[in-house]
């Protein structure tokens, strides 16, 4: 797989330009977001290093920009991370994935990590980075198979355990979110 997608935010304006490759070597996103939140305009660039198997690898997000800041983690397969001068950072130990606020895409991993059939469900451990302060703390989430991934796309709803927020997501055969109810419109492309 070799794809662009461009989703844009249900409320406000922006856009979000993510070049996406899966091959035998694992998953590269790469990605930038120019939005704002509460009127404050950023811009955001993050990559995202997985194995084949949708298991998260390196995650980096640095804002742009005069006063930009960045951060970058590490994981191992045991749920252990590491910042990027390689120190252990406990607090994240036995999260299995990341969520960054701004992008609908960080959804697409637990969903092609877990391959959930119909009806099943898991709670998974996750590291939340918060943009565009970079703030970076662990969330409990929630996924639901109502539709399993096919040729056709699927549905998946999403909860998050730690704020109560739910969402019914249709996805792309690839699995990647076509619309996020109140948060995100894919423009292109579009099926």
């Amino acid at each position: 797989m070799n794809r662009d997608i461009y989703w844009i935010p249900a409320a406000g304006f922006g856009i979000e330009s993510l070049h996406l490759i899966e091959d035998s070597a694992g998953v590269d996103a790469e990605s930038v977001v120019v939005s704002s939140i509460n009127g404050e305009s950023f811009r955001v660039r993050y990559e995202i290093e997985c194995d084949r198997h949708y298991r998260v690898q390196r995650v980096s997000v640095s804002t742009l920009g005069r006063e930009s800041k960045s951060i970058s983690l590490r994981a191992d397969r045991e749920g252990n991370w590491t910042d990027g001068q390689g120190e252990t950072v406990s607090r994240l130990n036995g999260c299995t994935d990341v969520d960054i606020s701004v992008t609908p895409f960080t959804n697409t991993l637990p969903i092609r990590r877990l391959e959930l059939d119909q009806s099943e469900s898991t709670e998974i451990e996750t590291v939340y980075i918060s943009v565009p302060d970079l703030r970076v703390e662990t969330a409990s989430q929630k996924y639901i198979c109502l539709d399993p991934l096919d040729e056709d796309g699927g549905r998946y709803r999403y909860e998050s355990i730690s704020s109560g927020f739910k969402a019914e997501l249709p996805i792309d055969s690839d699995g990647l979110v076509i619309d996020y109810p109140e948060l995100f419109d894919r423009v292109y492309p579009t099926e």
